[in-house]
């Protein structure tokens, strides 16, 4: 394949058994890259290995004075110059493509599952390992992938000029012979200590990318609580880690290239000696000593291949490792359901939590982590793997589906699963471009872009990006958001990504604390503008915001993984103590002092006059 073909139409389905069956997977779907690679490696590397012949042969004529001799060996070493260079030339560019294909391959593969796992994927793998993934550990795939035929040309060749060098000078062609395979495997007894080095240097340069996307991302907060010094000081302890692993690894590289160095000099010096002794004894001729001393010294290039493939190998071997943890995650997927998208009451027979279809139910969970993966699960997401002793928690693998209208949704195929039932994080995240760029997602085309920022109360955000807005008219829909909107406040991210999710119109919309980040006040008008929008949709939003939960049609707690009381906000109240304890945030024993209403909390109405 050609670069200008990028990207592939289908990247294929990998090997993610091991990380080396990957690699492997990799190679031979570039076959035909790798074998034009593989010729032109073996065209360069025998042009150079002809170059000892053509020089002894110069070197002998010249000793006999023989004029027609040396302007044959003018003449071949002048082709061979033209086909080194043809060679090196094609040959640097078919590795370079087979470098960048692979690369490119691999890149897809991780995008398309991100696109597959969404939210999901970094609740599963660290943020720091995926970056790493998708950034360094790509480049090291791509380069063993690349070496390989390299590596292989290169092999080849030391066997042709062992063989020729034996068949052409017994005498000294066998001790090159018997040498060449030492010499190729000298390093071998090194690799397992370097490549343990070198993983633990990537396993500290992951923690390390980890720590620093974590610091970036929670800058404003490490700022308002004067935080920065306290965390550049981690990130200082973590670089100096990765630099003392980093020191350790090239210790054990820079042992293995001087091995590399030392034993074909002590080939070479071998070689002079026993070769003058045995010219001087009128055994060989000169030319020939010449001849064998000068393909000996070039045996040293294709060697450099040997140190190159392995430590191509070393570097890129936890790298596959990495990459197929990643590309092995999957949603679980038990049949594929044809027909339309089912509609319907959303219900999780491992929770009980039901969501009758067009209400608004709203979920209490005292434990946050819990409400996030419940959410998630509603969704139709993969879980994260659990540790035995987890087995039973509700989100373990191999437990009922959450069904929606009676089907189980990972029964449906992703697209659909993700038509029926939108999910939106507790930390949503806001890709830079424009404001109509981040609006313009798939929906059904029943809900305006005015219509959902007015129900997520985004008139602020409105007028802040007008002013913002570098055209004459501040236009703010025009505006372009920075990365991760960080230009934004907390408040106003949260508000646009919900207004993002109303514009698609799912048949069923689930909120992860969509109104954590605002005062009470926008809350309050939030919460009715999406329950005035999603009229005759199924909503489920999960909150311990009186001021939300008095909106809703229904009202779930979930205690230790099951719904334990369900029924409207201020029936709850009056009945249910786990329910006052974590709405209110009472740590003992309180009454409510009338049906209807807590008598510190009041009612919506109350609220917002005191607001």
């Amino acid at each position: 394949m050609h670069i200008r073909d990028l990207p592939y139409p289908d990247p294929g389905d990998p090997d993610v058994r091991s990380g080396p069956r990957f690699l492997y997977w990799l190679g031979r779907n570039q076959l035909r890259g790798q074998l034009k690679s593989l010729f032109w490696g073996l065209l360069h590397q025998c042009s150079i290995a002809g170059y000892p012949l053509t020089v002894g042969l110069a070197v002998q004529a010249i000793i006999d004075r023989s004029g027609g001799r040396i302007a044959l060996a003018g003449g071949l070493t002048g082709l061979l110059g033209v086909l080194t260079a043809v060679s090196d030339t094609m040959l640097h560019r078919s590795a370079i493509t087979n470098w960048i294909t692979a690369a490119a391959r691999v890149q897809q593969l991780l995008s398309r599952k991100t696109a597959e796992l969404g939210s999901a994927l970094t609740r599963r793998v660290a943020a720091g390992e995926v970056v790493a993934v998708s950034t360094g550990d790509v480049e090291k795939i791509g380069w063993f992938v690349e070496s390989l035929s390299r590596f292989l040309a290169a092999a080849a060749v030391l066997v042709v000029v062992s063989v020729g060098l034996l068949l052409y000078l017994p005498s000294l062609g066998i001790l090159v012979a018997i040498a060449m395979p030492f010499l190729a495997l000298s390093v071998l007894p090194l690799l397992p200590r370097a490549t343990r080095r070198a993983d633990a240097q990537r396993e500290k340069a992951g923690k390390a990318t980890e720590l620093a996307s974590d610091t970036v991302a929670g800058l404003r907060v490490l700022r308002g609580i004067g935080g920065e010094d306290l965390f550049l000081d981690r990130y200082r302890r973590a670089s100096q880690e990765v630099r003392k692993a980093a020191v350790h690894n090239a210790r054990m590289w820079s042992l293995i290239s001087a091995v590399q160095v030392l034993l074909p000099g002590v080939l070479l010096l071998a070689l002079v000696v026993y070769g003058a002794s045995l010219a001087r004894d009128g055994k060989i001729e000169v030319g020939q000593l010449v001849t064998v001393y000068s393909a000996a010294t070039l045996t040293l290039f294709p060697l450099r291949h040997f140190e190159e493939i392995a430590m191509a190998y070393s570097f890129s071997r936890p790298s596959a490792q990495r990459a197929v943890r990643v590309l092995s995650l999957s949603r679980t997927t038990r049949a594929a359901t044809a027909g339309t998208v089912p509609t319907g009451d959303l219900y999780d027979p491992v929770t009980g939590l039901l969501a009758p279809q067009g209400l608004f139910t709203a979920v209490v969970c005292g434990d946050p982590d819990e409400a996030g993966r419940l959410a998630e699960r509603l969704g139709g997401h993969a879980q994260p793997e659990v540790r035995e002793e987890e087995a039973d928690a509700p989100d373990a693998p191999g437990q009922p589906s959450v069904l929606l209208g009676g089907v189980p949704l990972d029964e449906l195929e992703l697209d659909a699963a993700r038509t029926a039932v939108l999910v939106q994080d507790k930390d949503p995240v806001l890709l830079s471009g424009t404001l109509r760029e981040l609006l313009d997602v798939p929906s059904s085309g029943r809900v305006t872009a005015g219509a959902a920022l007015s129900a997520a109360q985004c008139d602020d955000v409105l007028a802040a990006l007008a002013q913002a807005s570098p055209g004459p008219g501040g236009e703010p829909l025009d505006t372009r958001i920075t990365e991760r909107g960080r230009s934004l406040s907390g408040g106003q991210r949260q508000r646009l990504a919900l207004a993002r999710s109303l514009i698609t119109d799912p048949d069923t919309l689930v909120l992860d604390e969509p109104t954590s980040a605002v005062d009470s006040h926008t809350e309050a008008r939030v919460a009715a503008g999406v329950k005035a929008l999603r009229t005759s949709r199924t909503t489920v939003a999960f909150s311990s915001s009186p001021l939300l939960l008095d909106l809703a049609d229904r009202v779930a707690l979930v205690h230790g993984g099951t719904v334990v009381a369900a029924g409207t906000h201020r029936e709850l109240l009056r009945t249910e103590e786990r329910y006052r304890d974590v709405v209110t945030r009472d740590t003992g024993d309180e009454t409510v002092a009338a049906p209807g209403r807590n008598e510190e909390i009041g009612t919506n109405e109350e609220i917002e006059e005191r607001a």
